[in-house]
């Protein structure tokens, strides 16, 4: 009896951790179709012609709702790994019967709730800077001024004592946990609402350096993603975020100087 409920058990956590990854393949996938110039036919299946396009363009123009689906889909894809230290430690209480499984999905729901309403305001961002002509029609920057202004605001951050706190809570989650802990669902939920506040603490200047490329840059998401899973990791993170921090304000005086026409 004991053999078939830790069968079962495992299974879960198969499943569990299966459904995560998909779910962050999914919306990876998603990225690359909006972001790939596909002839119009293959996408006949996928949805109505000009949707994905639509989901692209940053011109205030574009659907609110579909420039909202982009930061969400961005978000998703970008910030989901670098929760994957907290829930291996959620799963590892799962064993120990102090957590199960319909937690593990609820502390995902809250973590990306934060997220959701992120993208909504940094949507809104977009469209704005759109309507002033800050940013193009890829979400790009269109100034010097406000580059440097992204570039430095993010590199400052990376030195700030917040940011500092909040890293040292990604990157202990069993001490998160351990100060945070209720038992149940809801409490779960809440405590992935606690995880993307914190996450958003560390995150939301890296993720608005995406108006200096292009919002939707593969290869700017792809090494921001990267930057940020591996800044999370304990023995890895201290050496990377001030080092970061200098190379972004160094970049930042380069475009400021750019904007005033010194060079």
């Amino acid at each position: 009896m004991r053999s078939e409920v830790i069968a079962q058990s495992g299974l879960w956590r198969s499943l569990s951790w299966g459904g995560f990854y998909g779910f962050v393949l999914a919306a990876w996938a998603g990225i690359f179709l909006m972001s790939a110039n596909l002839p119009g036919g293959l996408l006949a299946n996928v949805s109505q012609p000009g949707f994905w396009s639509a989901l692209c363009s940053a011109a205030a123009e574009a659907d609110p709702l579909a420039l909202v689906a982009m930061w969400a889909l961005m978000s998703a894809a970008m910030m989901a790994p670098t929760l994957v230290p907290a829930l291996a430690t959620y799963d590892d209480m799962t064993a120990t019967g102090a957590a199960d499984q319909a937690g593990f999905g609820a502390l995902i729901a809250g973590y990306i709730a934060v997220w959701l309403g992120f993208s909504a305001i940094a949507a809104g961002l977009q469209a704005w800077l759109s309507s002033l002509g800050v940013v193009t029609a890829s979400g790009a920057s269109a100034s010097w001024g406000f580059t440097a202004v992204l570039l430095l605001v993010a590199g400052a951050w990376q030195f700030s004592r917040l940011k500092e706190a909040c890293l040292s809570k990604c990157r202990r989650p069993l001490m998160f946990f351990m100060e945070h802990w209720k038992p149940g669902p809801l409490a779960a939920a809440g405590m992935g609402v606690r995880l993307g506040i914190v996450c958003l603490a560390c995150c939301w200047a890296l993720m608005l350096l995406g108006f200096v490329g292009g919002t939707m840059n593969l290869v700017w998401m792809g090494l921001a993603t990267a930057f940020m899973v591996l800044e999370k990791l304990p023995d890895v993170g201290r050496w990377l975020s001030r080092p970061a921090g200098g190379l972004l304000i160094a970049g930042g005086v380069y475009a400021l100087f750019r904007a005033t026409s010194f060079i």
